[in-house]
């Protein structure tokens, strides 16, 4: 990647994930100076996602929609928060995905298991923003600490979470060399 400006549509206008975006691309890419464009685009899934499948889908479908809204940048990337019953419990993840005119690259977060007050919310069909508000007395959780800034008081929270997936999901993008394939 040569030295120069970079633009970045972020698929979201959330300011966590704005930053995790930006703040992964100039932690693999220091020498870089990137600029960061929110849009709000749809993500085809509901507004919350509960399995991995549909997690992941909803981060392509907003980074295909972020490419037609804004088709002049250099990347777009798609940040999606989902839920996923794993043995019998609820856990939550969220999938990134970046694409750039000739490169994909994806990776899943962490994942955590969420408390029985706040999964049985999310069952019913809330979402987990709005669940973990309601659990923990707090307003628009989503756009600070999430639910694991929430469980972790703060020393995992929701922009570390998703930057180090997006860190992961610029591997391609730092070995260009080993996931282009050359035209035979």
């Amino acid at each position: 990647m040569k030295n120069s400006e970079k633009t970045i549509v972020v698929a979201s206008t959330n300011p966590v994930k704005v930053a995790a975006a930006l703040a992964g691309f100039q932690r693999m890419f220091p020498a870089i100076h990137f600029k960061t464009v929110p849009v709000s685009v749809a993500s085809g899934v509901a507004d919350q996602p509960m399995t991995d499948e549909e997690t992941l889908r909803g981060a392509d479908n907003r980074v295909q929609n972020a490419c037609l809204t804004y088709p002049e940048a250099d990347f777009w990337i798609g940040i999606e928060g989902g839920v996923e019953i794993i043995g019998g419990e609820l856990a939550a993840f969220a999938w990134i995905v970046v694409r750039s005119d000739k490169l994909a690259g994806k990776a899943r977060s962490g994942t955590f298991f969420l408390p029985p007050a706040v999964a049985a919310l999310v069952r019913q069909g809330m979402e987990l923003g709005t669940a973990d508000d309601r659990v923990f007395g707090h307003t628009n959780s989503k756009q600070q600490g999430g639910a694991v800034g929430l469980l972790t008081d703060n020393v995992v929270d929701r922009k570390q979470l998703y930057e180090q997936a997006v860190l992961l999901s610029l591997v391609a993008f730092k070995n260009e060399q080993l996931y282009v394939l050359p035209i035979v």
